[in-house]
């Protein structure tokens, strides 16, 4: 029998006998444990106090030396795998390198347990909606939280101190089931969001040392990962051919710039090939790019059992000690697994690894500690050391996680007269979907326990009285109740139907195969909408797009929202969106293409249309950095040059010759930083005071099959009603407008460049 069930505000809410006003989390306890793991800890042994590794006043170079060289072999080895084993003679505890941090705290890595000593921490929307906040600050903060939840965490034994994220990989399929995870498709929003978020996790509160971090972050996974599992080919297996063009202009960026803007404490290679090479043993990439062009200031550990796996499954070595070999000499310094444990003894013995070898690794692992202040002693005696539980899950966190989501949350259609809803005006709210009750969807992947739940239903109960209807029994959605959606939609003021996907369809080991919303959902959205009383609202939660073309071109559906994964407090903002107490900005793509050619590039002659907004030629549903809002805004670029010269040496070869269509961005020119100003006036037309997301985007000449337009700076604004300001965007020559050309090399194009912001646009030249 299908019960529909009636909540009226502000009473509480009833469904199938349970009380469920905003519901707190089920916690799984564990031991209980008080004190924090760290090394010399003089009232346990007062030998410690004479090493030079424990001495806090000597250079971070020398104590680490110092701890190495009274290391054994097999001492040094314990410590290049994630669960590094005690050495109990040098008071130093086992510890747990793996934990994780993708949108708060979480527990999916071993390092990392809650209790009922502190059951939840804060749970953030998924990384793919806070990005698509196009909000630098908020990346920051929501770092700055998370890290002060987990130094609390660390300081009553719960958690450790380098957590690995976040994931800067290009979202470059739909389909992929990890984007959720990522910052999306664009290579300077991703870079802005790593190296932000890196900040935020690791810059110490006072900024007193900037040597010294607060917890240590990773990005991962490098490079050129965005495959799991699809149609039997799987990420073990995958070898992504990939130009260099494609590597330095897309795939490489954001995790250069955790590096060298970020200053990330570690990076982490991934499980696929690039080019035939396992990433992880690849000494180009590791030894050479990240440490040395990027100089990493860290270590660089593998993704779990990605060594195991380019032995077993890849078979890329003959034998397990050249597999460890190969991993450490090109230069991973660490193993999530037990691999490097087991054969690099053996490794040495052979003769294909030196004892030095190892010593280079784990003078990359202990200084990574030494910054943490791992060896400085107890550390309540250290700058964190009041943090506690009471920094947990407090209220001004949970706020924050609220705030996230709504400014992540994208309105992608909006009919006249739809959105945002009036309290006052809705005596009835239908709510409908598999999607509109959900608590764990909510807070996606690589989650934790949050502090509490607050489920779409709740939200909207909490302002106007509401029916709810399940729809569907879950969102595969076999047989949708579309009889019973119909009777309850048909007497509603509104009605709002939450439907989407959850990490049954899309996660880590599970990518999509089509872009279509499951099931008998599109039905049920069809039918719901040709009888409904009042407005229709359509939200999707999900990671990845979908091709809602149906939904987009159906009059009777008035309103659409892209709601990603909105973390613990995901009802409440969304209510705030459709309540008009927030109003929305900004959004993402959805294409069609094969998911294993990995050429960002259109091929016409072989009818491949590209990937991601800046190459794609095919039709699009909704591009990148769509998203209306309740506001009204314009745009007018009120000062920009109309030419801008290079300057070039006399000899150049470019000044004496007409068939130059671009020039080397080599570190000479470059040094000579030519920039230049665009000053933009953006007004808010409407009575609504609303947060505006700013794009600028350029369009380079058509030389070294350049993109047709990307992103070249991005800025959050908040106007009240009838009002404006001025902005400025700094534009750096060799930094925005270069690209990069067939053979990987960096080179500003000369010719007609056209900028975009909003509909507006500019047109400049470039020239020597």
């Amino acid at each position: 029998m299908i019960s529909v069930f009636e909540n009226r505000a502000p009473k509480v809410l009833f469904i199938l006998g349970f009380f469920i006003c905003f519901s707190l989390i089920s916690v799984r306890v564990v031991g209980q444990v008080s004190q924090a793991v760290f090394a010399c800890d003089a009232t346990k042994d007062r030998k410690v106090v004479h090493y030079g590794f424990c001495n806090a006043s000597l250079g971070r170079d020398a104590r680490v030396a110092d701890l190495v060289r009274r290391l054994t072999l097999q001492e040094k080895i314990l410590n290049i795998v994630n669960g590094a084993g005690n050495i109990s003679r040098l008071g130093i505890p086992k510890y747990e390198w793996w934990s994780e941090a993708l949108h708060g705290v979480s527990n999916i890595g071993p390092g990392t347990n809650f209790s009922s000593l502190v059951p939840g921490a804060t749970s953030f929307p998924q990384v793919i909606l806070t990005a698509a906040s196009f909000n630098t600050s908020l990346f920051e903060a929501i770092g700055k939280v998370v890290s002060t939840e987990a130094r609390a965490m660390y300081n009553v034994g719960l958690a450790g101190l380098t957590f690995w994220s976040p994931n800067v990989n290009i979202f470059r399929d739909p389909r992929w089931g990890r984007g959720q995870e990522t910052p999306g498709e664009d290579p300077l929003l991703s870079s802005k969001y790593g190296s932000s978020y890196v900040k935020g996790l690791q810059q110490p509160d006072d900024n007193a040392d900037p040597s010294r971090l607060k917890v240590a972050a990773c990005c991962k996974h490098y490079t050129a990962y965005d495959l799991d599992n699809w149609k039997g080919v799987d990420r073990y297996h995958f070898n992504a051919v990939v130009t260099q063009q494609d590597m330095d202009d897309t795939f490489d960026p954001p995790f250069k710039s955790c590096v060298v803007d970020g200053n990330v404490a570690s990076v982490m290679c991934s499980y696929n090939q690039v080019n035939g090479k396992p990433t992880c043993a690849d000494p180009h990439l590791l030894a050479g790019v990240i440490r040395g062009q990027w100089k990493l200031n860290g270590y660089i550990v593998s993704d779990c059992d990605s060594v195991e796996v380019f032995f077993d499954d890849q078979h890329y070595t003959k034998t397990p000690e050249q597999a460890a070999a190969k991993a450490i000499l090109a230069g991973l310094d660490l193993n999530c697994g037990s691999f490097l444990g087991q054969h690099t003894a053996a490794a040495v013995k052979k003769g294909l690894l030196k004892e030095s070898d190892i010593d280079n690794a784990i003078t990359n692992n202990f200084a990574t500690l030494m910054r943490l202040g791992f060896f400085d002693g107890d550390p309540r005696k250290q700058p964190y050391g009041k943090l506690g539980p009471k920094d947990v899950c407090t209220a001004e966190n949970q706020e924050l996680a609220r705030d996230a989501a709504r400014q992540g949350i994208v309105l992608l259609k909006n009919t006249a007269g739809s959105l945002p809803l009036s309290p006052a005006a809705i005596k009835t709210l239908a709510v409908i979907g598999p999607n509109a009750n959900v608590t764990k969807t909510m807070i996606g992947n690589y989650e934790g326990i949050p502090c509490k739940y607050t489920t779409p239903l709740q939200g909207l109960t909490a302002l106007v009285a509401t029916k709810y209807l399940l729809g569907c029994s879950n969102v595969t959605c076999g047989n949708a109740q579309v009889k019973e959606a119909k009777k309850l939609a048909a007497t509603a003021d509104a009605t709002v139907l939450v439907m989407g996907i959850d990490q049954s369809l899309e996660r880590e080991s599970f990518d999509r195969v089509d872009l279509r919303l499951p099931g008998q959902q599109p039905l049920l959205i069809k039918e719901v909408a040709k009888v409904a009383k009042g407005p229709v609202i359509l939200v999707i939660m999900s990671g990845g797009g979908f091709d809602i073309s149906f939904a987009k071109h159906n009059d009777k559906v008035t309103s659409i929202l892209w709601v990603g994964y909105p973390g613990e407090a995901g009802g409440a903002a969304i209510a705030d969106v459709i309540f008009g107490y927030y109003n929305p900005s900004k959004s993402f793509i959805i294409k069609k293409v094969p998911m294993t050619n990995m050429n960002m590039r259109p091929d016409p002659s072989k009818g491949y249309p590209g990937r991601t907004y800046r190459f794609y030629t095919g039709e699009t549903i909704y591009s990148f950095g769509h998203g209306l809002s309740y506001s009204k805004f314009s745009h007018k670029i009120v000062k920009a040059p109309q030419t801008v010269s290079i300057p070039l040496d006399n000899d150049h070869v470019c000044r004496h010759s007409l068939d130059c269509n671009s020039v080397e961005a080599v570190e000479q020119l470059c040094k000579k930083s030519v920039t230049f100003d665009i000053h933009l006036r953006v007004q808010n037309k409407a009575r609504h005071g609303g947060s505006h997301s700013v794009l600028l985007f350029v369009t380079p000449p058509s030389v070294h099959n350049s993109p047709r337009k990307h992103l070249i700076g991005f800025e959050k604004i908040s106007l009240k009603g009838k009002s404006g300001t001025l902005m400025r965007f700094k534009v750096d020559v060799c930094k925005d407008l270069s690209v990069v050309d067939e053979l990987g090399r960096r080179k500003i194009a000369l010719g007609q460049y056209v900028l975009h912001v909003g509909n507006f646009k500019h047109t400049l030249s470039l020239r020597i």
